[in-house]
C-alpha cells in the first residue's frame, strides 16, 4: 500500500517575495545564527524536497555564509 503525499504549499514568485521580506523583518534583519546583516538569505527549515511548505513557520534568515554551512552537512 502506498501513502499519499500531501501537496506542498508553493507559493508564486511575487507572494514568497512577500515572504521573504516579512521573515526578514519578523528576524529583525539579522542571521539567526551568527547575528550578521550582511549577505542575508532565507532557509527553508523542512527543505521543499522533503515537503516543506512556503509558510513563515518553515522560513529563518540566514547569512551566506551559515546557509552555506548548513547545506554543506
Amino acid at each position: 500500500m502506498r501513502i499519499a503525499k500531501r501537496p506542498r504549499l508553493r507559493l508564486d514568485l511575487k507572494s514568497f517575495c512577500l515572504l521573504r521580506l516579512s521573515t526578514l523583518k519578523r528576524d529583525g534583519w539579522r542571521c539567526q545564527s551568527c547575528g550578521s546583516s550582511v549577505g542575508l538569505e532565507v532557509h527553508h527549515i523542512t527543505p521543499r524536497s522533503n515537503l516543506g511548505d512556503d509558510v513563515q513557520e518553515n522560513l529563518i534568515t540566514l547569512c551566506w555564509k551559515c546557509h552555506r554551512q548548513i547545506h554543506s552537512k
